[in-house]
């Protein structure tokens, strides 16, 4: 998967744990996980901003060579 999802990083950096942010959020820490491991098809980065304070930029990055699409979506 080419973008990656730091939650894990801003948690660590918030002191917060996996339950008290998916509490915040509204979800429950099994949809937190499926998100953390790049198997969501949504995103409530709104809402996840908010709780951790950051912007979506702090939460997301770009992994060279994840599925093999380019910037222009494979086509």
């Amino acid at each position: 998967m080419p973008i990656a999802v730091d939650i894990d990083v801003m948690l660590a950096k918030r002191k917060m744990s996996v339950g008290e942010l998916a509490e915040r959020v509204g979800i429950t820490p099994a949809n937190l996980a499926v998100l953390k491991n790049g198997r969501a098809k949504a995103v409530r980065f709104a809402a996840l901003c908010e709780a951790l304070e950051c912007q979506p930029g702090d939460l997301l990055r770009w992994e060279a060579g994840g599925d093999g699409e380019g910037a222009d979506g494979g086509t």
